[in-house]
């Protein structure tokens, strides 16, 4: 990843993660460039790239992080932030845990984990809203029944976050995440995700999944919907 990449990447991160808000000012391309050690054409250029991607605008005032984001975060900024900060929500996301218990799982659940009949999973079910209140996304864990004995925070209604839940399974475990994967799909919300979203039964969703696991195996599978109005990017590095 090149410097300007790099330098785009990072005010992307505190955007996302809420450091920077809707409507605050971010430092003079020239600080900028003293700050990170690049030059002024490298420092515009990072901007002009926040700047395309609608993540900031500017005016003869200076660059401001955009007011409409309109954005939410990807399960790999999720779990960077995870390590990163240590919870999986922004500065900006409130989340509101709807259910935690240990239940027999749907078959699709039982083959991911390769649980036998009758076996249990803990299902951890939260709901994320911004800062006006309206909900950005329904999420729903599947994690190890035997984590609920090491981490028995899992059943709680509490609202700690999939991040903080993580490090705690981690350091219970002595288990690493080193590896996760993605999959999305446009459908349509059924009765019950329309009710916790706060939209209307059949409304376009940006359903989602991801894996992470470590080279043992899988520590926690997620589902997430997002509203169709919530736009989620991806970075990605390829090695050749």
């Amino acid at each position: 990843m090149g410097k300007k990449e790099q330098l785009a990447e990072h005010f992307r991160a505190l955007i996302r993660d809420g450091k920077l808000k809707p409507g605050d000012r971010l430092p003079a391309t020239r600080a900028i460039a003293e700050e990170h050690g690049v030059s002024e054409p490298t420092a515009r250029a990072a901007l002009a790239w926040l700047r395309a991607a609608g993540q900031i605008r500017t005016s003869q005032r200076g660059s401001f992080v955009a007011e409409d984001l309109g954005g939410s975060s990807s399960a790999q900024d999720r779990l960077r932030r995870a390590i990163r900060t240590g919870t999986t929500n922004a500065e900006t996301e409130n989340q509101q845990v709807t259910a935690a218990e240990l239940i027999v799982p749907p078959s699709y659940i039982s083959g991911i984990y390769d649980l036998e009949e009758g076996d249990q999973v803990v299902r951890r079910e939260y709901v994320i809203r911004g800062l006006d209140g309206v909900v950005q996304a329904l999420h729903v864990d599947w994690y190890p029944a035997t984590f609920a004995i090491q981490v028995p925070a899992l059943l709680s209604m509490g609202e700690r976050t999939g991040g903080e839940l993580l490090a705690a399974i981690e350091k219970a475990t002595g288990r690493t995440v080193n590896h996760g994967r993605d999959a999305v799909r446009g459908r349509s919300a059924d009765e019950r995700e329309a009710r916790l979203m706060e939209v209307e039964v059949g409304s376009s969703l940006l359903a989602g999944a991801h894996a992470w696991s470590d080279d043992a195996g899988l520590l926690v599978y997620g589902e997430w919907c997002l509203r169709a109005d919530v736009e989620v990017g991806y970075e990605y590095q390829i090695q050749r």
